[in-house]
């Protein structure tokens, strides 16, 4: 591969410079505009910067595979053996050099990644078109531009030690397979049974109740665990209602806590109970008084394990903010709900990277307790790239 950097005083003319000597095949990987010449800090004027690179042995690019059916990312052999280092906290996963890879051309595909981390922003570099389609596709499910110019950074060096062409299944499978060691590192495990208190937290309408009510559900009749529940929300008769009819259906107990009192009571009276689930009241967490409220009716130094239960319909910046008001309280991981009233998933990765924090379930409905999916990177990888479904 050949990477010049070419100066003019417009991109027409850039662009003419590039094609007469790179060739039509040739791709952008950035542009900008410089100042040149001048006297003494005066006069100087504006021109076009270009960044070019182009593969001698390119050969005519094939008609991309159709979208219709997207690859469904698996982990490999090589996917579960890389979990074992968990000191490797990358998007980049690890590539094996081809035995008969050139030591210059890995030396300018370093180069490229370096370029392309510089930008800031891979929407200012002219990719490869199969590979920009698919950044285009990440960049609909609203991933964060960070983690975008990661996995173009990838793509890249993949499109080109391949031969600078790939189908656009092959593109999407390193995406799921970056994708999926980039969050490896996470916990994943959902209820670990090495705590009694399992405790959700989150705003209004997110679906705390019913999501509490089918991880207890999963717990009795998957693992036969004997449970018991206690609610905080007394703001909302409904919700103790709604509550005492999951426990009554279960057969477990139920006791309702209005302060730290009351829930030092309830948790000796569950004593010899494998698990106690902690509903708490729906509030705008934004608001750090209903975050210092929370912690006088629950005691956080108990054994406990809390989920931060958000809504995939939510703006990713309102769930940023959440997050943050409960910087005090450890948050185990993640659960997202509402997985079947949208269609973009991005936020669940960048909420994951962005706050080190892995996901222990997705919900996709109302229905207790068949609709609450164990997460795993895979699946996470597959639901972004639009390869799971669920029923």
């Amino acid at each position: 591969m050949k990477v010049k950097k070419y100066t003019a005083s417009s991109m027409p003319e850039a662009m003419k410079l590039v094609r007469g000597e790179l060739g039509s095949d040739a791709v952008i990987l950035n542009s900008r505009v410089v100042q040149t010449g001048g006297f003494m800090g005066f006069f100087k004027k504006n021109s076009i910067e270009v960044i070019a690179a182009i593969d001698p042995d390119t050969e005519a690019s094939q008609k991309p595979a159709s979208m219709d059916k997207p690859y469904k990312y698996k982990p490999s052999v090589k996917d579960d053996e890389s979990k074992k280092d968990s000191q490797t906290v990358r998007m980049n996963p690890k590539t094996e050099t081809p035995p008969k890879a050139d030591k210059d051309l890995l030396k300018e595909i370093s180069q490229l990644k370096e370029m392309l981390k510089g930008t800031g922003k891979s929407e200012g570099v002219s990719l490869p078109e199969p590979v920009s389609r698919q950044i285009q596709y990440l960049r609909d499910q609203e991933v964060d531009h960070e983690i975008i110019d990661e996995l173009a950074a990838v793509l890249l060096e993949k499109w080109y030690l391949g031969g600078a062409k790939a189908s656009e299944e092959e593109i999407t499978e390193w995406i799921g397979t970056a994708i999926g060691h980039r969050l490896s590192p996470l916990s994943f495990e959902g209820v670990s049974f090495k705590k009694k208190f399992v405790n959700v937290i989150g705003p209004t309408g997110v679906g705390k109740t019913t999501t509490l009510a089918k991880v207890a559900a999963e717990c009795v009749l998957k693992h036969q665990k004997k449970v018991a529940f206690i609610t905080t929300d007394t703001y909302r008769i409904a919700a103790i209602e709604q509550l005492k009819t999951y426990a009554k259906i279960l057969d477990v107990p139920i006791e309702v806590c209005y302060n730290l009192d009351d829930f030092k009571a309830a948790t000796d009276k569950f004593a010899e109970y494998d698990l106690v689930f902690i509903d708490t009241a729906g509030r705008n967490f934004r608001n750090q008084k209903y975050v210092n409220d929370l912690k006088n009716v629950i005691d956080f130094g108990k054994d406990i394990e809390t989920y931060l239960v958000l809504a995939l319909t939510a703006k990713q910046k309102d769930m940023e903010e959440i997050r943050k008001q409960f910087s005090l309280i450890h948050i185990d991981q993640f659960i997202f709900t509402k997985l079947d009233e949208t269609a973009v998933y991005g936020s669940m990765l960048n909420m994951a990277i962005k706050f080190s924090t892995g996901i222990a379930y997705l919900t996709n409905g109302q229905d207790v307790p068949d609709d609450l999916i164990e997460a795993n990177p895979e699946m996470i990888a597959n639901t972004i790239l639009g390869a799971s479904t669920y029923e």
